[in-house]
């Protein structure tokens, strides 16, 4: 279990970079961080091995912050961001279709 703070950068959206919190950016290296741009912090978390998040694996996380010092995830391809948003819009018509079987006849 860590305290992991997750920075965006001003370049590139939807890239982070994930670090144990008390640490920082220091082990970050400087191309890295030039790659980057200006960074913002958007999220302290506690992670655990068994946490869910929405694009990567915790263990992952978790194994390279350990290893490196830092986390990167990438932005995802625009073939995986259509395929998500393709999902997410037959999930809400799967729920728009059974609420509506649910509404009484009137």
């Amino acid at each position: 279990m860590r305290v992991i703070e997750i920075f965006k950068g001003q370049k590139k959206e939807e890239m982070y970079l994930y670090v144990e919190q008390k640490h920082g950016l220091k082990s970050v290296p400087e191309d890295l961080l030039t790659t980057f741009g200006q960074t913002e912090s958007v999220m302290v978390l506690l992670l655990t091995k068994d946490k869910e998040l929405a694009r990567v694996k915790a263990p992952d996380v978790l194994d390279a912050i350990e290893n490196q010092g830092y986390f990167l995830q990438m932005p995802p391809s625009p073939e995986a961001l259509a395929e998500a948003q393709i999902a997410a819009m037959v999930k809400a018509e799967e729920k728009l279709a059974d609420a509506q079987k649910q509404q009484p006849d009137l």
